[in-house]
């Protein structure tokens, strides 16, 4: 059963993934990928789109940001696209809501489903953790978000609290509130992104850089990635 249910997974994410890719490109002239004016035209008609109807296209974003999530998808793509295309606050919100649900939910079918595979795949190797998080799981599980997820790959994050049976709660909250630097400075660059394509003749990687929207929220990380260090060294180091 457990292997059909991967499949099944496997195969709906292939498939999202094909559609979104094919309607993504659809429109997308490949002869023009080097002319920075073709961006600047793409920028405007999503602008004009999200414009027409805000609620339907943050709807649209918020289920999809679910599925991709629970199919296991990286979470940094998404981020950087809510914040071109929603901006700086609304982007960082409605990830920071729609991910957090779509992490609980695969959590809570990987505790039901793969349970068994997934202790034996990372309880070995997390098991001197086992004992602080049961001890007290909201502290530390908001510890590990805060801390990026020391570095683990997003989907594996989401699933290897299984091995130490968080509560649902607990893991929703950690997650919502641990979340928000990360979440708050990749959609910061997203809509640094979009506004350099507004404002700018040409593309130029170093104007980019040096722009305030993308330099500050970069600072910001590199101050995030050195309290990262101090976390995973005060609460994961033996």
């Amino acid at each position: 059963m457990d292997k059909n249910i991967k499949i099944t997974l496997g195969s709906i994410y292939l498939i999202i993934l094909v559609i979104f890719l094919y309607f993504l490109f659809l429109n997308f002239d490949i002869s023009r990928i080097d002319d920075f004016s073709y961006y600047k035209t793409i920028q405007e008609r999503i602008e004009n789109v999200i414009g027409e109807n805000l609620a339907f296209n943050l709807f649209l974003f918020f289920i999809f940001s679910i599925i991709w999530v629970v199919l296991l998808g990286f979470g940094s793509p998404l981020l950087l696209l809510s914040g071109i295309i929603f901006g700086k606050w609304i982007g960082t919100s409605i990830s920071l809501i729609s991910i957090s649900i779509g992490t609980l939910l695969l959590y809570i079918i990987g505790s039901y489903f793969f349970s068994d595979i997934i202790n034996k795949i990372l309880k070995n190797k997390f098991s001197k953790f086992i004992e602080r998080f049961q001890k007290n799981e909201f502290y530390y599980f908001f510890a590990f978000r805060a801390a990026g997820g020391l570095g683990i790959p997003f989907f594996l994050q989401n699933l290897l609290p299984v091995i130490f049976k968080i509560k649902n709660h607990n893991y929703f909250f950690a997650s919502l509130f641990g979340f928000i630097p990360h979440f708050y400075i990749w959609n910061a660059i997203g809509a640094g992104i979009n506004k350099f394509i507004k404002i700018s003749d040409e593309f130029n990687i170093l104007n980019l850089i040096l722009s305030r929207d993308i330099y500050v929220p970069i600072l910001i990380f590199v101050v995030i990635i050195l309290v990262s260090l101090i976390i995973k060294n005060f609460f994961f180091n033996d």
